[in-house]
């Protein structure tokens, strides 16, 4: 089941998807997505399908300014926005009625900074990331995987995009860090200092000449097999009922 959920960060309206198991009070997973991308990307639906058969919920959302959500996108894309989107989203699902109150987040690429850099800002369970940049600095350009997107990012104000976040790192666990070591617009780099850096529990899974996006269907389909069993197995069994 899907319900669509409407909720407020700062002056914007935004739109988010919940995916609903069969059981009562499901723990969720919160994903937020990449710098152009929105909460209907493939990725975050086939998580969300392989978590509802697991009995987990998972909401995905559109960041101001993009998909379904209001805002103009150069001018309401910044890092401390979308931060402050992700703090909106967490509050709206532990509100309501039909979820539980464990949360995990998931992050693709710039969501995946975002992730990480409110982690610490909410009880939750684990994380998983997709090719998470830790400091914007190390993003190389054009930022994009389609140059048709190149004019998109040329309307951004990279000053309210830059971040850094290598000094919070060493207060995150229960961390999965999925990352291709042939990635050319967030380097690999990124993720062996994540994975250093962060607290045990924690996990790296390096996709062998895997690129930003996971296009090879093989790394695909572990990318959403490990992620689900990460979520699993760190969702208290009194949250979730074995199937």
């Amino acid at each position: 089941m899907q319900k669509t959920i409407r909720f407020s960060s700062d002056e914007y309206h935004l739109h988010g998807t919940l995916h609903l198991p069969k059981i009562k009070k499901p723990p969720v997973v919160i994903g937020s997505h990449g710098l152009i991308s929105t909460g209907d990307s493939p990725k975050q639906i086939a998580l969300a399908e392989k978590c509802t058969q697991h009995n987990i919920a998972y909401f995905r959302y559109d960041h101001r300014g993009c998909g379904k959500s209001e805002g103009e996108f150069s001018s309401a894309t910044t890092f401390e926005g979308r931060c402050r989107d992700l703090m909106s989203a967490v509050k709206t699902i532990r509100d309501f009625p039909d979820t539980g109150d464990a949360i995990a987040l998931f992050g693709s690429s710039f969501g995946g900074a975002i992730s990480l850099a409110m982690a610490g800002s909410f009880n939750i369970t684990s994380i998983v990331t997709v090719a998470a940049p830790l400091f914007s600095g190390s993003i190389h350009d054009p930022y994009a995987n389609d140059p048709a997107n190149n004019s998109l990012i040329q309307m951004l104000d990279k000053d309210k995009l830059s971040f850094d976040l290598r000094d919070r790192i060493s207060e995150i666990s229960h961390l999965l860090i999925f990352h291709g070591d042939a990635d050319q617009i967030v380097p690999f780099d990124n993720a062996l200092e994540l994975n250093k850096t962060a607290k045990d529990p924690k996990k790296l899974i390096c996709q062998k000449n895997g690129d930003h996006q996971i296009t090879d269907v093989t790394h695909q389909k572990e990318f959403i097999d490990q992620a689900v069993a990460w979520f699993k197995n760190y969702f208290s069994k009194s949250f979730l009922p074995e199937i």
